[in-house]
């Protein structure tokens, strides 16, 4: 498999090296600087206020690099680390290159190829569909954590896992002026590992179209499980759709996991509404549970988040936003808005504010 993969473009390759002429190359340092002030409420535990770091974009320093080597083939790397603004340390621990770090081919008529650590199919067309981009007070990662009791938990519980990012992986993305199709297959290694985290056999792929103010995707990802052969794989699938009106972008997107029994159905619906200099997102999720995990039903464990935010552009690198939202829980479960006070029971409500600012360099 691997080598169907890379004897395109090892071809392209030397083709470029058999003709090469003087390769021009740019390196650029950027990053988002993004703090806020929050406020979140549980009930039954009380309050929590605090300075937070990516309400609204993630904070993070990146170095990437290109290098052009002719007859449409370029060399090039991208590294990202993550950065708490509001202490100064580092958001990923002991693994600094967090958020991504690949090396990649790319050919202007076969796509791309990375290697390293990247974002998973699944994730790149779900944080698309989502107004708030994965981040804050009603980020959509809310309402799938390994908390509660469920597929995700089953899989991975506290270990990495492959909901955003893959270790050691190779992706291969379809190249650009394809007629709007986009899409791509991602393979992760093993390595020796046995569980289903982040860093153990998956496979995944992606598939997306889009045309003036349509799109429409469809997306895959499976981590394998060794550990017992009961425990099975865990899945995770996507399918979704925007339609761009003018006055209002809305998305709808489904998202379901599952692992061997248990399974967790996302539903998200958003609107991006244009305003003056700034913009008016809406967002509205649930998240339904169904089957059970050994002899332990999920089935009522549900919940539903609302979020509402304004970002107001100050210039094309700069901007101010303000944000709520609401989670509310059936049964078991204890989704929270991030930030607050430990200790919600389950079937309770959490509420969250943030008002803050980014800047981009």
């Amino acid at each position: 498999m691997k080598n169907k993969l890379l004897t395109p473009f090892a071809a392209a390759a030397l083709a470029a090296l058999s003709g090469a002429t003087a390769a021009q190359s740019s390196v650029t340092l950027g990053g988002v600087a993004d703090a806020a002030v929050r406020m979140v409420r549980n009930e039954g535990v009380g309050s929590v206020k605090s300075v937070i770091s990516g309400g609204n974009a993630t904070s993070r320093l990146i170095v990437r690099g290109s290098e052009d080597l002719g007859g449409g083939l370029s060399a090039g790397f991208h590294l990202e680390h993550g950065i708490a603004l509001d202490t100064g340390s580092a958001s990923g621990g002991a693994q600094f290159w967090d958020r991504r770090s690949t090396i990649s081919l790319a050919s202007s008529s076969l796509g791309e190829l990375r290697l390293g650590r990247d974002y998973v199919p699944t994730y790149t067309m779900w944080v698309r569909q989502d107004p708030f981009s994965h981040v804050g007070v009603a980020s959509s990662s809310n309402l799938y954590t390994a908390t509660p009791i469920g597929p995700i938990r089953s899989a991975f519980a506290s270990n990495p896992n492959t909901l955003v990012r893959s270790n050691n992986s190779a992706q291969l993305l379809l190249p650009a002026g394809l007629g709007g199709l986009e899409g791509g297959l991602m393979l992760g290694a093993g390595e020796g590992g046995t569980q289903a985290q982040g860093a153990h056999k998956l496979t995944a792929g992606r598939l997306g179209y889009a045309a003036g103010p349509v799109f429409v995707a469809v997306a895959y990802a499976k981590s394998e499980n060794d550990v017992t052969a009961a425990s099975g794989d865990f899945t995770d699938t996507l399918i979704g759709g925007s339609y761009n009106f003018g006055v209002v972008r809305v998305a709808l997107t489904q998202r379901a996991f599952r692992q061997a029994n248990a399974k967790q159905t996302l539903r998200m619906l958003g609107a991006w509404v244009p305003m003056g200099s700034g913009e008016i997102r809406f967002q509205w999720l649930a998240s339904n549970m169904n089957g059970r995990v050994g002899a332990t039903s999920v089935a009522a464990n549900d919940a539903r988040q609302l979020g509402l935010g304004y970002v107001h552009n100050l210039s094309k690198r700069s901007a101010l936003y303000a944000q709520v939202a609401r989670v509310d829980n059936d049964g078991a479960a204890t989704y929270v808005v991030p930030g607050g006070p430990a200790g919600i029971a389950g079937g309770r409500t959490s509420t969250g504010a943030e008002i803050g600012i980014r800047h981009s360099f």
